[in-house]
Parts: C-alpha cells; structure tokens; sequence
C-alpha cells in the first residue's frame, strides 16, 4: 500500500492555511474544538494562532464501531444559542440566534465522515429533534468543520477549511501523521 507522510511542517502550513481562509471568509471562531486524537495537534496550533479557547471532544469510531464516544452537549446549546428553561419566557422561544457561538470543529482527516456526522447527531439530538430546520442556520454559520486533509470521496461534504486533499475511491493511500509511533525514516 502506498503511504503518504506528513511532517510537523505540514502541520504548521495547515494551521497557517486555515487561518488564511477564515480570515478571506471573515469568520473567527469563539471556540475551537478539537476530535481526539487525531484532530488534537491541529486544533491546538489554530487555538494559539488564533488565541481562541480550545475544548476536545473523544470521538472514536474504528471499522464503523463506536468506541465510547463523548457527548459534549453543552458545546451544541452554545453553537445553537440555546435559552435555558427559566428565560424561554423573555426569550419566547427555545434558541436565540444573538446567543450562538462560533465554533470550529477540528480533525486530522475527513475519512469517511463518520466523525463529523456522529458529532451533528449527537449535537442535534440535546437541544431540538433533528428534524428540526434551525440546524440548518447552524452549521456552516456559527459552527464550521476544519481538517488537515479532505478525503474527495467521504460522505460528509460540510468541511469548509482543509489544507491538503486525497481521494482514496481513486487512490488508497495511507497517511501517516507525524504523532504516530509507527513512522519508517524516509519515504517510500
């Protein structure tokens, strides 16, 4: 199998690359979070260029197993703007637009998109039914998907920020990331 290797300088371009196309969007987040393990050295990078706050979120699915994953919910009423129980008086309904946070959602690859789907799930089911069409103002407006690398060929097409792309339908190639303890010196 054909292996793509990555180095900590990639890393940096990708943080460098990413903050470049949110500022040609004019879209800062508030709050950065990272998806562990993978996601975690990107997120950190842009939560100290950036100087944003940064939260992780253990997501782990392998081989279509979910593996413990973590219910973040409150970062879902902050990205929808939630109004608590005692205020929806005053508010005269569940979510306030003026009350969402920006967030960016980071990850070393959007693989098949399982990950990012999982989190939206997840997110949409704490505050509103999924159905429910106020998402829609969400995503992509106050909470935007960041990776290192795109996959072409994955199922979720929400990522808005990405410094490199592979289409592994065409070319099943095995990126290997900087942090992994499995590295060969050089490059086959």
């Amino acid at each position: 199998m054909k292996k793509k290797y990555y180095s900590w300088q990639d890393v940096e371009r990708a943080a460098d690359s990413i903050v470049a196309q949110m500022c040609k969007d004019q879209w800062c987040p508030e709050y950065i979070v990272g998806i562990n393990r993978g996601g975690l050295p990107l997120a950190m990078l842009l939560s100290h260029k950036l100087d944003t706050k940064m939260y992780t979120v253990d997501i782990q699915l392998r081989d279509g197993e979910e593996n413990d994953c973590e219910s973040n919910l409150w970062l879902a009423e902050w990205a929808f703007g939630y109004v608590d129980q005692e205020d929806r008086d005053t508010y005269k309904s569940r979510w306030d637009c003026n009350k969402r946070k920006k967030i960016l959602v980071v990850d070393d690859i959007n693989d098949s998109g399982a990950t990012f789907n999982w989190l939206i799930n997840d997110w949409q089911s704490s505050c509103l039914p999924n159905e429910n069409s106020a998402w829609d103002a969400v995503w992509d407006s106050s909470t935007r998907f960041a990776v290192m690398t795109e996959n072409l060929s994955s199922d979720f097409e929400q990522v808005r920020y990405s410094w490199d792309e592979v289409n592994k339908a065409e070319d099943n190639t095995w990126l290997v990331w900087p942090w992994e303890t499995d590295r060969k010196k050089g490059k086959e």
